[in-house]
């Protein structure tokens, strides 16, 4: 029978492609953010910065992912997600990630550094004065704070903390007590700098430094006496070091994660790092101490600890090696001198950070703050640091008597502490604090306020993609969203109320909620793409996220790329769903643009023929943003702002050709510069300049 002839229902259905590897897309980015530190046209001590980002990125790698790998290597699994074979792959690609980072760091920048007069000067080429300096250093701020602790059955292996700095010794000798006990631990302390600069008169012209755990080496015999120093190494234990509180078996969780806190510091060990020269005898003792299999050992050429050279960053003046820097324009739709609530009335507020400023939000809730007819302030936290304005604006809402209600998130993962002391700081002085619901975590940016104006009260409220951080809102790319529109307001009083009563929420106008309705949504507006496409519609997807790993969504997108919805992806971390891959996601693209800012802003853009609809969200397409937290999406209906929105956070970065890489059929990440454009475009680059010609600076800085 002819081909076109078959009846469609007898045709075999394609098989769906095999899904990325989620891990491993996770080690896929970091070698994105790793290709920054490899960059000429990249400022030298930015270069060094993004090398400790991917030291501190494994860091929370180990901490968060590398334990079911490990049990499974352990228990010699064979079936499952994760087995001995998922260990030995995941092993492989992580020592390799470590071992280009150290070869960049001795290759590259140290060598490049020393050219520019910088030097973190090593023991053997120190000179007679530095050294000197050096050991008056270590007498006066370093040797009494250090505790040897030598190993006999009286003195165990000590608790080693996680991600702490240590020596491990080998001595020769008997102790004061005759007895031969051969091994020592030293801890470094934490409270102490890792990096110190020498003064002038030891240093010369250059700018000269030494790190703490080279200056303990250089008289390490010394906290020995009696006895010979025959081996020694610097090590660091990671160990895993999720939160594991039972919410529905505690009666204050609070307590008990202030309680876990202390604990994460000595959870199972997943990693050893040690120094390259570590003799064989140590790290076998220390790998049996830590019960790790010689997979987990990683011998490092140079420090051990590489995050914590973001030391150097601030402690070297000189602006020339740093990216220029950059002030943020007050937001642009902001009219100066004009109330907040005023402006409202006419039109949302859009405001594109960090290429606006995030002081727009901060003199939005001040404004509400010190006005009287303001009668109530509600919001959501999540990530705010520890010294957050925001957080102080809340508390002065209280001592001026308005109703203030926030929804801590207690589980942020390694914020748990900072929030914890927030919480206590705001119940102290009378507001209502809640902590979200049980079993999930409360990730939706929101702040609503309830303002009497003449004999009724009207709302207003802000949205975000990212979160109330002051910080790393000049770090990373989001969008807030300040509105009266009454059914967005409406929806959130909702979720308020329905986060502190757990009673029935209400039906939404124009919110999509997780962990209720937001995935069936997002999964049914795609599958209507796909139904359109079918009936010969013009349709198109644009959806930038951080991650994609939820294989409901990702199903989707493929069944609606089958059907013939062009659809562009930009996923700045892991993504699992594979690209091009022939008669299976031809119609898909995926990106990640890894630039100066990190990209954090989620944005959904659906259209078939005219009809276009943008979404905001706090969520990414993953399934424990669906199933286990709290999520908003909501739309942008403005359609000038809509404009904005599609032009500034998708077609921008759909035409970078000088920060974005391509996910190639093969799970590979391809840069597009690598095209040979000769004036590539970079979206953030471009943005900059966009705001920044725009000539009205922040004056908050």
């Amino acid at each position: 029978m002819l081909s076109f002839l078959r009846r469609p229902e007898l045709q075999t259905p394609l098989a769906a492609p095999h899904l990325l590897d989620r891990d491993h897309s996770i080690l896929a980015f970091n070698e994105r953010v790793l290709s920054w530190a490899a960059r000429n046209d990249v400022p030298l001590l930015e270069r060094l910065r993004y090398l400790c980002i991917v030291s501190s990125n494994l860091d929370e790698f180990f901490e968060v992912r590398a334990e079911p790998h490990l049990a499974a290597h352990q228990h010699q699994e064979t079936k499952g997600v994760y087995t001995v074979e998922s260990y030995a792959r995941l092993s492989v690609a992580v020592h390799t990630l470590v071992e280009r980072q150290y070869a960049l760091y001795n290759e590259q920048l140290m060598p490049a550094f020393e050219r520019n007069g910088i030097k973190i000067v090593a023991h053997g080429e120190r000179n007679a004065s530095q050294r000197q300096w050096v050991k008056q250093y270590f007498e006066q701020s370093v040797r009494p704070l250090l505790i040897p602790v030598g190993l006999d059955p009286s003195h165990p292996f000590p608790q080693v903390a996680n991600k702490s700095l240590n020596f491990i010794v080998r001595l020769g000798g008997r102790d004061a007590f005759g007895r031969e006990n051969e091994i020592a631990i030293v801890k470094v302390p934490r409270v102490l700098p890792r990096l110190i600069r020498m003064p002038a008169k030891v240093s010369g012209s250059r700018t000269v430094f030494v790190s703490l755990s080279s200056v303990i080496r250089a008289h390490l015999a010394e906290l020995f006496a009696g006895r010979q120093v025959s081996q020694f190494s610097q090590f660091r234990v990671t160990r895993h070091s999720d939160l594991a509180v039972d919410e529905e078996d505690v009666k204050n969780l609070r307590t008990a994660l202030r309680q876990g806190l202390v604990h994460r510091h000595y959870g199972q060990a997943v990693r050893l790092e040690v120094s390259a020269g570590c003799s064989a005898y140590l790290s076998d003792f220390l790998s049996e101490q830590f019960g790790l299999p010689a997979q987990a050992l990683y011998r490092v050429h140079g420090p051990v600890n590489l995050a914590r050279l973001t030391q150097l960053i601030d402690l070297v003046d000189r602006p020339e090696l740093c990216f220029p820097r950059y002030e943020p324009s007050y937001p642009l739709q902001i009219q100066a001198g004009r109330s907040f609530f005023e402006q409202l009335k006419e039109n949302d507020i859009v405001i594109h950070q960090p290429f606006e400023s995030f002081n727009g939000v901060l003199d939005f809730l001040r404004e509400a703050v010190n006005d009287p007819q303001v009668l109530a302030i509600k919001q959501t936290i999540y990530r705010t640091g520890s010294d957050s304005e925001l957080m102080e604006l809340l508390r002065e809402a209280v001592r001026r008597g308005k109703e203030v209600t926030a929804v801590v998130e207690l589980k942020a993962r390694f914020d748990e502490e900072a929030n914890i002391n927030w919480a206590e700081a705001l119940e102290s002085i009378g507001a209502q604090v809640l902590y979200g619901v049980v079993g999930l975590k409360t990730h939706a940016k929101m702040m609503l306020i309830t303002r009497r104006e003449g004999k009724v009260l009207k709302r207003y409220g802000h949205l975000s993609t990212g979160n109330y951080n002051p910080r790393t809102a000049r770090l990373y790319t989001d969008v807030s969203h300040i509105t009266a529109d009454t059914a967005l307001t409406t929806d959130m009083e909702h979720v308020f109320v329905h986060l502190a009563s757990q009673s029935r929420l209400p039906r939404l106008h124009k919110m999509w909620f997780a962990p209720f309705d937001l995935h069936r949504k997002l999964v049914a507006k795609i599958d209507a793409l796909g139904a359109a496409a079918v009936q010969g519609k013009a349709t198109r997807l644009v959806a930038k996220m951080n991650a994609l790993t939820d294989e409901a969504l990702i199903q989707s997108l493929i069944r609606a790329g089958r059907k013939g919805v062009k659809i562009d992806l930009i996923v700045r971390g892991a993504c699992m769903l594979p690209a091009q891959v022939k008669d299976h996601t031809d119609n898909i693209r995926v990106r990640s643009i890894i630039g100066r800012f990190l990209e954090h802003s989620r944005v959904f853009y659906f259209r078939v023929d005219e009809k276009e609809d943008l979404y905001l969200a706090s969520a990414d397409w993953m399934n424990r943003n669906m199933v286990r937290r709290v999520e908003l999406a909501w739309p942008v209906t403005d359609p000038v702002q809509r404009q904005r929105l599609v032009d500034e956070c998708l077609v921008a970065y759909l035409h970078d050709g000088l920060d974005a890489w391509d996910l190639g059929p093969d799970g590979r990440y391809t840069p597009a510069r690598g095209t040979g454009k000769a004036h590539a475009h970079g979206a953030q680059a471009a943005l900059m300049a966009r705001y920044a010609d725009r000539g009205k600076t922040d004056s908050g800085g």
